[in-house]
């Protein structure tokens, strides 16, 4: 027998609570971020990390399995094609959660869930020092170009040197 779910479940069944989560993933991934309760927001969470972690790797097996979950294939393609390279120097933590105020209504706790789009610190470091080893390259490639050159010229003035002096 299958251990069940610790805690209440979103929406009353499994199968409804599979469908809320499969419609705030789409949401999330479709506008970037959204603002929901802070027990879907928690729950949301590892369901979307998930879902991205396989859409790095992009194989059609991912694919397939993330489309299972998210029937909407256009929110799939948006996702493997355009968020997946976004995380690609990012080894997780592709979420950020932020409380806001308790919802008018019903005083529920709120919390806005949104995509970390940004790059990572060690990533943005790892291209500034392959920009500065590459432009260190040129640099030298140039120089070395430079010198054959001045090699070639200074060979052509001494024979011109030893020429005028085989005429006198």
């Amino acid at each position: 027998m299958p251990t069940p779910k610790k805690g209440a479940r979103l929406g009353g069944s499994p199968h409804n609570q599979k469908k809320i989560l499969s419609n705030l993933a789409a949401a999330l991934f479709e506008h970037g971020s959204i603002k929901t309760t802070d027990a879907k927001a928690k729950v949301l969470r590892p369901f979307a990390e998930k879902l991205i972690t396989r859409a790095k790797s992009g194989t059609l097996h991912d694919r397939r399995q993330v489309a299972k979950h998210l029937p909407q294939k256009d929110i799939v393609a948006h996702l493997f094609n355009d968020l997946a390279p976004h995380f690609e120097n990012r080894d997780g933590g592709y979420t950020r959660s932020i409380k806001l105020e308790n919802r008018a209504g019903d005083n529920a706790p709120m919390t806005q869930i949104s995509l970390v789009l940004e790059e990572t610190v060690s990533a943005e470091a790892t291209r500034a020092t392959r920009a500065a080893v590459s432009k260190r390259k040129q640099e030298e490639e140039a120089a070395e170009d430079s010198e054959p050159a001045e090699a070639e010229a200074s060979e052509s003035e001494s024979e011109a040197e030893a020429s005028e002096s085989e005429d006198k």
